[in-house]
């Protein structure tokens, strides 16, 4: 599981409504209910409602890399295309 470098300028936000895009870009490496291989970068993870909120939110089986991932302007950009792209760039610089 990489580990993502905390934004040097971390402004907290809040989630944007309809995004999940820290649910899609990233990889997960850590088992979860019905992907026990967590889940490759660039693919949805299967845990995300219509609404693209995450099931698993507040709960146990929850990774503790998803709840590593705290909204920041850095992170999230102006739209959802960006915040895909900035979490699939960071994707890549911490891949081994």
């Amino acid at each position: 599981m990489p580990a993502f470098p905390a934004p040097a300028a971390n402004l907290a936000t809040a989630c944007r409504p309809g995004c999940g895009a820290c649910c899609i870009a990233p990889s997960i490496t850590t088992p979860m209910p019905g992907m026990p291989r967590g889940k490759p970068a660039g693919e949805r993870c299967l845990h995300l409602d219509e609404a693209m909120r995450c099931r698993l939110f507040g709960r146990p089986e929850r990774p503790a890399f998803c709840g590593g991932l705290q909204p920041s302007r850095e992170m999230c950009g102006e739209d959802r295309g960006q915040a895909i792209a900035w979490l699939a760039r960071m994707e890549r610089l911490t891949a081994p």
